[in-house]
């Protein structure tokens, strides 16, 4: 998943957008977000490219959008409705507003088990996060830790049954949009 939908908001924002995109006061209604936090999050959309601020003098009129989606921001939403439907399948929640969560569900449907097989895969992770984040994912139930004695003891980490088919339609609907 790109960085770019990183962040508690960035999902809701790109889901809460139509076709033509959106403006600051519905959107911030609709999401019951403060002001200053839907602008912070949309300043970062539109320095990502997600999103482009229409000038008043663009908009020609007050009621049309003043964010318009990009190209590259509606590859975005369209990621962004196949998590939420990845989330609705596996039934916890936004596991994407978890940092790192959906990053780490998808690399061990990858069959990326070990403690540093996960971190290799994930650039940029730090351990303390892979580790807090693979400990909530097996106490939620969502993942399970196995114990392996050879050739050093060690955990092996792998999807639950429940988890797999939505996270692998996941990765297949990702890739679609690559």
């Amino acid at each position: 998943m790109s960085r770019e939908l990183d962040g508690q908001w960035t999902l809701p924002i790109l889901l809460s957008l139509d076709e033509k995109g959106g403006r600051f006061t519905p959107l911030q209604n609709k999401l019951d977000i403060a002001p200053s936090r839907l602008s912070a999050n949309l300043k970062k959309m539109v320095s990502d490219g997600l999103l482009i601020h229409l000038t008043p003098q663009e908009r020609r009129h007050p009621l049309l959008p003043e964010y318009v989606l990009t190209e590259k921001g509606q590859l975005h939403r369209q990621a962004a409705r196949a998590v939420q439907l990845s989330e609705e399948q596996i039934g916890h929640g936004r596991l994407s507003d978890k940092t790192w969560g959906m990053p780490i569900l998808l690399t061990l449907s990858f069959e990326h088990g070990r403690f540093q097989e996960i971190r290799q895969s994930l650039d940029g992770i730090t351990p303390r996060i892979l580790s807090m984040r693979l400990q909530e994912f097996h106490n939620d139930r969502l993942i399970c830790k196995q114990l392996l004695e050879e050739p050093r003891p060690s955990f092996l980490y792998q999807l639950e049954a429940q988890v797999q088919r939505p996270v692998h339609q996941l990765s297949i609907d990702l890739a679609s949009l690559v």
